[in-house]
């Protein structure tokens, strides 16, 4: 297996990244078509209890670049996971497989929507979509949760950046350009840190 390969889907020997562009194409395809609002855990199943591509501790990490990064969270997921697996053209055929077919399905809905967007039972159904949008995410946080306790950081650490995150957006109201600067900053710097620590410790040295 590559050093690429190996670094897309962790230290799971169970996980395989995919073999061609056309498996990579209809993969992010079929990512896209279920997407509807809580794509973070349509990704989450589709990329790690689906597909077998990656392990959670691996997905947390590029999900972590590609939220950091502008632009669709997932549109930067799918180009860091097919330059990985076949470069440029991996990852021009993960943006193709994402927007292709949701562009055909969106604009064919729009112009449905003009004529039905006043009717009680389209109004009611756009707001229970938002609960089931928050209950996605809530449901993928906490599957997610145990791969946190093999971060170099520690479990208190994590926790109390989690905490630290939803009281500075939620609570205070913070902008999120400084809620990552600031606590993403400190995070990245303890991290670092703690990944030198270990390093040192593993050679013998002080």
């Amino acid at each position: 297996m590559s050093s690429a390969h190996s670094r897309i889907i962790g230290d799971d020997p169970s996980c395989t990244p995919p073999r061609s562009l056309r498996e990579l194409f209809w993969g992010f395809s079929m990512l896209s078509l279920q997407g509807f609002g809580g794509v973070m855990a349509v990704t989450q199943r589709e990329l790690i209890e689906r597909r077998r591509w990656m392990a959670k501790e691996a997905f947390l990490e590029d999900w972590a670049v590609a939220q950091v990064l502008p632009g669709p969270n997932v549109a930067n997921l799918g180009v860091i996971i097919g330059d990985r697996c076949f470069g440029t053209r991996g990852a021009l055929v993960c943006l193709l497989g994402l927007f292709l077919f949701p562009l055909i399905i969106v604009g064919l809905l729009a112009l449905a929507f003009t004529s039905f967007q006043h009717l009680p039972v389209v109004q009611g159904a756009l707001k229970g979509m938002g609960l089931v949008v928050v209950a996605l995410i809530l449901t993928t946080a906490i599957k997610l949760i145990p791969a946190l306790r093999a971060h170099v950081g520690g479990v208190t650490f994590c926790a109390l950046a989690v905490v630290s995150t939803f009281v500075a957006i939620a609570v205070m109201r913070f902008p999120l350009a400084w809620v990552l600067l600031v606590i993403g900053g400190l995070s990245c710097v303890w991290t670092y840190r703690r990944i030198v620590r270990s390093g040192m410790a593993e050679r013998g040295g002080p």
